[in-house]
């Protein structure tokens, strides 16, 4: 039996599943991938309060970051679509919301699943004038979002909780158009997003802000730093220097002309592709300097046995005779892509530092366990994390849950395992849609689909102009596929055409 985690239902009928291609041998590909949604979404909701029209260049067009444009614009931005050379979009155009502007009875947001917009938007919107209804998907209604109502509540914000639990989705926002600020403490031990979301909008506030952090450690501190990375870039002073204490200074936001770095989160599960067939994977303009927490992965993967090099921009993953068990902490929302390498592994390993993972799109936790030991692996859940040790995987369902990189856990695992199916590739739309179409061209499988030059911010569109990978033709080598398991192939040798 399966086991569902209880704030992400399994979608019943959502779509076929998925035959993860088993690679043919060691691949040998070099790619890019979409821009970084953490960054895209930070960007948008600055430019929103920005003291003028701001340009993002190649950002991402995607499902969580459609839902933050539909938000925006719901709110009184402008938001326009411009042409620009990103590999997998247009660019955006984005003119602020009018200060004092009233909003129209009825104003609402969809949040989707997406954290950062029902986390980022509602102190944005507490700045405008007017009611503003917030809701999402079903599984929405369970991720934490306490401590951003009970902080905004502490600020002066009346908000009326919904027809749910109370203080989470679906509450109503009842705006006056100005938030005073000051000295807030709050506990961000659930998300870091319950900082980020203050300091992004704090400029605006009549006093600036204050921000306490009080409780348990916050995790995932990189997105915090990349959040006051941002704010920094526009002009905004932010003061961070005693640890859980964030001062922002009140005063204008600068418009800006930014491009936005590729996911290197996203990159993981290509990196992974790497280790997961003895291969090489080659990311082209992988950043000298970044916030994003996937640069983690020039640390990581070594852990494992690769060999990892960065190069004039390119990010070189070359994977060893066997992938070690590994014993690490703080992995985020690397995790995921982290936990499959574990299931393929030839020694035990330890995850660690982790539990805010429960509170994510789904319980990332208990998914991970249910659907490796679904396919014949040994996971348990542990206070903070995971252990995973060795064992012989078979073929079967591998449910996503909704969530995105538990259908990437899935494709990793499906390249050394033969006959995985992953329940809905499709929920990978919510940060990379292109994920199938660049995964089949990784492996030089036919009729790849690839990322064009233009599409809408809905961003669900399939791309289709060409890509910059090729794979390895060459047999498997001995052993190849996971311990204990034997060697098969579902996968083309073919490469596709530039």
């Amino acid at each position: 039996m399966t086991f569902a985690p209880t704030n992400g239902a399994l979608p019943a009928g959502a779509a076929s599943p998925w035959p993860a291609p088993m690679a043919s041998g060691p691949v040998d590909a070099t790619l890019a991938v979409p821009a970084s949604k953490s960054l895209t979404n930070r960007y948008l909701v600055l430019a929103a309060l920005a003291d003028g029209p701001s340009r993002l260049r190649a950002p991402l067009h995607s499902r969580d970051s459609a839902l933050m444009i539909v938000a925006l614009r719901q709110l009184g931005a402008v938001i326009e679509e411009v042409d620009g050379e990103g590999q997998f979009g247009p660019d955006l155009r984005i003119t602020p919301i009018p200060s004092g502007a009233l909003l129209p009875v009825g104003t609402a947001v969809d949040c989707g699943l997406a954290g950062t917009v029902m986390r980022f938007v509602p102190p944005l919107a507490a700045l405008t004038g007017g009611s503003i209804a917030f809701d999402g998907d079903p599984a929405a209604r369970q991720r934490p979002m306490g401590p951003v109502i009970d902080a905004l509540r502490g600020l002066g914000v009346e908000i009326a909780d919904g027809d749910g639990v109370p203080r989470a989705l679906p509450f109503t926002i009842k705006a006056t158009g100005r938030v005073l600020g000051g000295h807030l403490i709050v506990d961000a031990s659930g998300s870091s997003q319950f900082v980020s979301a203050l300091l992004l909008a704090a400029p605006r506030f009549e006093a600036g802000l204050h921000l306490e952090h009080s409780g348990n450690p916050v995790p995932s501190l990189d997105h915090i730093g990349m959040t006051v990375d941002v704010l920094r870039g526009a002009g905004v002073v932010v003061d961070d220097s005693v640890p859980n204490h964030w001062i922002v200074s009140p005063g204008p936001i600068q418009a800006f002309d930014v491009v936005v770095e590729q996911d290197l989160s996203n990159a993981g599960p290509f990196l992974a592709a790497a280790l997961a067939t003895r291969g090489t994977v080659r990311i082209a303009g992988w950043p000298s300097r970044t916030t994003q927490v996937g640069d983690q992965w020039r640390e990581i993967l070594p852990k494992f046995g690769a060999a990892v090099s960065l190069r004039d921009g390119v990010l070189t993953v070359t994977g060893g005779e066997s992938i070690n068990g590994v014993d690490l902490a703080d992995t985020s929302e690397l995790a995921p892509t982290v936990a499959a390498l574990c299931a393929l592994a030839t020694g035990p390993s330890t995850l660690s530092g982790i539990a805010h993972l429960r509170g994510h799109e789904t319980d990332r936790l208990a998914a991970l366990v249910a659907e490796i030991n679904g396919l014949g692996g040994s996971a348990i859940e542990t206070a903070d994390g995971l252990a995973i040790t060795p064992a012989p995987l078979h073929g079967g369902l591998f449910h996503s849950y909704a969530d995105h990189r538990l259908a990437t856990a899935g494709a990793i695992i499906g390249l050394a395992v033969p006959g995985v199916e992953v329940e809905d590739i499709g929920t990978t739309a919510k940060t990379m849609p292109e994920f199938a179409g660049l995964w089949a061209g990784m492996l030089g499988l036919p009729g790849v689909v690839r990322p064009s030059g233009s599409g809408t911010p809905a961003g669900f569109g399939t791309p289709d102009s060409p890509s910059s990978s090729s794979a390895s033709s060459s047999s498997p080598p001995a052993g190849f596929g996971t311990p204990d398991s034997p060697s098969s192939s579902s996968a083309s040798s073919s490469s596709p055409g530039r």
